[in-house]
């Protein structure tokens, strides 16, 4: 079946279109690469059937919710797409959460299925009498009193139907990284997880039924979930799961283990790759491309990973509102520093405060239009009429766009600073602080000085065995008023061990700022 992005058929259901196409025509290709196990296609259409069968022999009817806390393992796959297939909606988060975190994602879902990993039954089974609203958990491992997922699709007679979806049903919550609070759940349409696919996924990166992917961010991840299996299955690909932390000795032996072909990474991993232990004996030649998202890619680590590897970093900006990238830089056309240009099916542009598109060349806030954007966040009806508007949505984050069409980020619109009257970009100090030699990472921030003026302050991590100094921090100043026009150079310079960061990756700069 040929699917046009624009025209999609009224009766759709995404494990139709992401797995059984593919496992029809290719059963016994591989889909799915786990510690030691080759999943083909037909077995993962088999246990997604089974999966189908078991989560309606539990009552699972249409738009009710089911949640997955499950490291990066095959299960994860089948428990995913069965439940969209049985007509659910299905979303998912890191195992390992506080127990306040379980009981707020049980609540805030109304899930009456959980799928989880048996490392967190504990909390969860510590929680039941606070969530009225589940009846049934499915553990991946040892079951305790609750049911054994595998056990569970053995019982089962494969379910091979589809629930009869619309392609404007709503059938997955991807969850956002508010900087406050608990994250909210971003509600999509079934139509826009193929949309994406169909004009970024498979045109711009090119999946094909010879890639193989591996990948740093986890499935729990909207930006994980359509580059490590959702763009690999459509396209016949195969997929490297593994449920330990990504760390880059890990990453190393799978790499040599499997040879992929894509990696799908954010800076932070880019740059704890190039300073680990053991880089030097890895062969990446297997590597076709690496992407890169989920915060800027600083053109320093850009072109360290390229002199290094060899291998070329597609950097682009997607969203859980949005539900993956749709702005990026292409192979054969990488403007360093920049996110790239609009894929093609999507619209973009930098407006002011009140929604009128600015010049090129002036800072402003990004709006973005597309056919994969969210419907709501879920029970937050006043931040959503802010966010969605008509056909666009408006993110947090400040661009510019330059005369030749290229996007530039700037900032989240609360870290821009204004020094003296002038808008600041933290991204430019600390890409200015990275192009050191002692620097190994830095978060720029806004502080009141003594006379209650905001000034840039840098929060920097050294190499190993740098030691610091109050002559290294005034050093890393003058390099910054050398590289950048004066005023944008911190006036404090903070060494640390290491930044926060949230499990996504992402710089954690309220931690800073407290």
């Amino acid at each position: 079946m040929t699917l046009d992005p624009h025209h999609l058929p009224e009766s759709l259901n995404l494990a139709e279109v992401f797995l059984y196409q593919q496992a029809a025509r290719r059963p016994d290709a591989p889909a799915l690469y786990f510690e030691d196990q080759v999943i083909t296609y037909g077995q993962l259409a088999e246990q997604t059937n089974r999966a189908t069968a078991v989560f309606k022999g539990l009552g699972l009817e249409l738009e009710q919710r089911v949640l997955l806390m499950l490291p990066d393992v095959p299960q994860f796959a089948s428990a995913w797409l069965g439940a969209v297939k049985a007509g659910g909606v299905v979303s998912a988060v890191n195992p390992g959460l506080k127990a306040e975190e379980v009981e707020y994602y049980l609540n805030y879902t109304r899930a009456k299925v959980l799928v989880v990993d048996d490392g967190t039954v504990p909390t969860v089974e510590a929680l039941r009498a606070k969530c009225p609203h589940l009846k049934h958990v499915l553990v991946v491992g040892p079951a305790s009193r609750d049911l054994s997922y595998d056990a569970e699709l053995a019982r089962v007679t494969p379910d091979a139907s589809f629930a009869p979806t619309h392609r404007d049903d709503a059938c997955v919550w991807l969850y956002t990284s508010g900087s406050t609070g608990f994250p909210k759940a971003a509600v999509h349409k079934q139509h826009d997880f193929v949309f994406n696919a169909l004009t970024y996924g498979l045109p711009v990166i090119g999946y094909s039924e010879r890639e193989v992917c591996l990948s740093v961010p986890r499935l729990a991840f909207g930006y994980a979930l359509g580059s490590n299996l959702l763009f690999p299955l459509m396209a016949g690909g195969a997929t490297v799961l593994f449920k330990e932390k990504p760390t880059p000795e890990k990453l190393f032996a799978l790499i040599q283990k499997h040879r992929p072909t894509m990696l799908t990474a954010v800076p932070t991993a880019l740059n704890q790759l190039l300073n680990a232990e053991g880089l030097e004996q890895v062969d990446f030649s297997s590597l076709r491309l690496a992407i890169s998202a989920g915060e800027a890619l600083p053109a320093e680590l850009y072109q360290r990973w390229k002199q290094r590897t060899g291998v070329e970093i597609l950097d682009g900006i997607g969203s859980a509102e949005m539900f993956h990238i749709f702005i990026t830089n292409r192979l054969g056309d990488v403007k360093l520093g920049s996110l790239g240009k609009v894929v093609d099916g999507y619209r973009a542009k930098v407006c002011d405060d009140e929604g009128r598109e600015l010049p090129r060349g002036d800072v402003g806030t990004l709006w973005v239009s597309g056919d994969s954007m969210a419907l709501e966040y879920w029970q937050q009806h006043e931040k959503s009429k802010a966010t969605f508007r008509g056909d666009w949505c408006v993110s947090a984050d400040k661009f510019q766009h330059d005369e030749d069409g290229y996007f530039f980020f700037c900032g989240r619109g609360d870290d821009m600073l204004k020094v003296g009257g002038k808008w600041l970009s933290p991204v430019e100090v600390e890409n200015a602080l990275l192009q050191h030699a002692a620097v190994r990472e830095a978060a720029v921030i806004g502080f009141k000085d003594a006379d209650g003026l905001e000034k840039p302050k840098a929060f920097v991590a050294l190499h190993a065995g740098q030691p610091s100094s109050e002559a290294l921090a005034e050093a890393l100043k003058a390099h910054v008023r050398e590289v950048l026009a004066p005023f944008k150079a911190p006036r404090q310079v903070v060494f640390v061990d290491a930044l926060p960061r949230s499990d996504r990756g992402k710089v954690l700069k309220t931690a800073l700022r407290g």
